[in-house]
């Protein structure tokens, strides 16, 4: 059968093509892998909560005799089902890890130079997966259909309707009307969430990989004085696949334990939509916008050619897409001469480490100010606006010239050479 198989596939040029190519073995390298088990973990519990859940707003009696939306009464069914609120937790946390290996992949990149020519293709792939992922994790928030999901979409569909001149359309396009209100809301999101977004994030995923082969693994420093103008590690069939494989069974195995013992989102405490607004905050990867829109003042709008320019727009769209872009035209500034193959040191680029460093506190501090309301029912300082606008602006640029001098100081004081530099 191999042979017949063989003569017809060349079964034999794929192995030696593919299936040998050389991993290298290091720590950081598996972010990857994780990034891509929880995907996959990610769509085998969605498959079952799929084949359970009604994407709809229509009103359902309960046995208690209350009245609910379907899509709310579903979620409820599904977590009386036998380990169906485990596997909506094992859901719900995988989406959490997959964005933060993603997050954490993406910060080796950029502390280690590869996104530096020839990988400036794979790494755009790489912003847009970890921003697909994001977008993805958005539209999953309204599906329970509680009174959490609503006020916490609602915050996201303000921030897309505020966008000058194409806000309603791209409103239109997502959630089918104004949320919460329209019917079409929660049909619209979960086509998004289960169908249209995972495909997009399954054919990236696969683009991301095919051109990982093709132009070679990035390599620990080290690699250069072992194996010089070769790649170290081993090779994809079958020791780097068995050690896939043991990864993924412990990865499976401890986010089994941790959606038994943490169930996430218990959408009984929350109960069904109502017009009372509870005090929710979003997930830590949303908390960092929250944050932001929590001190911008709502003093801060002006009319720009006939549309409004608001606190949600810059908050919401303004200041990420900024950051958005900068991140994707760095590859294209950045082009001083690398060795293509191996790591850089974060130690021999001090300006580009301290500006990461500080984009990271920015972080940090945007994310503290999304507690500004417990901070002043605390009667914390940190409720005033102007100490955290402080910290958020202050922070990140004491922790730049800060890292600078420090890495100057013990790594020595060469000059890095100019950007754009031969």
């Amino acid at each position: 059968m191999y042979k017949w198989l063989d003569e017809r596939l060349d079964l034999s040029g794929f192995y030696q093509k593919v299936l040998r190519k050389a991993f290298p073995v290091h720590h950081s390298f598996f972010l990857g892998e994780i990034t891509l088990f929880a995907f996959i973990v990610l769509v085998l519990t969605g498959v079952f909560l799929t084949l359970n859940y009604e994407p709809s707003t229509r009103p359902v009696t309960l046995a208690d005799g209350r009245t609910v939306p379907a899509a709310y009464a579903s979620i409820l069914y599904i977590d009386s089902l036998p380990f169906g609120a485990v596997i909506r937790s094992l859901h719900h946390w995988s989406a959490h890890v997959m964005i933060a290996a993603a997050f954490l992949h993406l910060l080796r990149i950029l502390l280690t130079g590869a996104y530096k020519k020839p990988r400036e293709l794979n790494y755009l792939v790489g912003l847009a997966l970890l921003g697909l992922a994001v977008v993805t994790a958005f539209t999953g928030y309204a599906l329970p259909y509680d009174n959490y999901a609503v006020t916490a979409t609602r915050i996201g569909y303000g921030i897309a309707a505020s966008i000058p001149w194409v806000g309603g359309a791209l409103a239109e396009v997502m959630f089918g009307g104004e949320f919460p209100g329209s019917d079409r809301a929660i049909p619209r999101l979960y086509s998004l969430h289960v169908l249209w977004l995972p495909l997009l994030l399954a054919l990236l995923i696969g683009l991301h990989l095919a051109i990982m082969v093709k132009q070679k693994h990035t390599q620990p420093r080290y690699a250069e004085r072992v194996a010089p103008g070769k790649i170290l590690g081993v090779p994809m069939y079958p020791q780097q696949l068995v050690m896939m494989g043991i990864l993924f069974a412990l990865y499976v195995g401890i986010m089994a334990v941790l959606a038994g013992a943490f169930l996430a989102h218990p959408v009984e405490a929350f109960g069904p939509p109502t017009p009372e607004t509870p005090a929710v905050k979003p997930d830590w990867y949303f908390l960092w916008l929250f944050g932001l829109l929590q001190i911008i003042p709502a003093t801060w709008q002006f009319q720009l050619f006939g549309a409004v320019i608001g606190p949600e727009f810059i908050g919401g769209v303004l200041i990420p897409g900024i950051l958005a872009v900068v991140a994707i035209l760095l590859p294209f500034v950045d082009t001083r001469k690398d060795k293509m193959r191996y790591l850089e040191l974060p130690s021999e680029h001090p300006v580009r480490t301290s500006a990461i460093l500080a984009l990271l506190v920015f972080f940090l501090m945007a994310t503290l100010a999304g507690y500004k309301i417990d901070f002043q029912q605390q009667g914390s300082i940190l409720g005033n606006n102007a100490v955290l606008w402080t910290l958020v602006l202050g922070g990140p640029l004491l922790t730049f010239f800060l890292s600078y001098a420090l890495m100057r100081v013990f790594y020595g004081k060469a000059e890095e050479k100019e950007p754009g530099a031969a």
